[in-house]
């Protein structure tokens, strides 16, 4: 069903599974910093909050990635990575190359 070389899948998966560690690392370097705020400090107390926001925002899209990255990851192993979800069509293998996780090719990226 993919239309990507054989020989190419497992760099593709390894690309997708280092992502996923490296997401990994960046959601717990997160949430440890979200448990760590102690501080008495109104001033402090305020920035901290503002800085949780952006973590959480940030940690919020971490968690989509990582979704994202083992829809792929199953698409690879049931042998559809690289086509389509929408339309089917072959998936360029430069938007591959910019976005790993993608289940869409370029006409039906929303």
């Amino acid at each position: 069903m993919t239309q990507l070389p054989a020989d190419d899948l497992p760099r593709r998966k390894a690309q997708l599974i280092a992502r996923l560690a490296e997401l990994d690392q960046r959601l717990h370097g997160i949430e440890d910093e979200l448990l760590s705020h102690q501080s008495r400090d109104w001033e402090e107390l305020a920035t901290e909050r503002e800085n949780d926001e952006v973590l959480t925002s940030i940690g919020d899209d971490g968690r989509a990635e990582l979704r994202m990255i083992f829809a792929a990851l199953a698409r690879l192993d049931a042998g559809s990575y690289g086509v389509c979800v929408t339309c089917a069509a072959p998936i360029a293998a430069e938007r591959l190359d910019l976005l790993p996780a993608t289940p869409f090719c370029r006409d039906c990226a929303p």
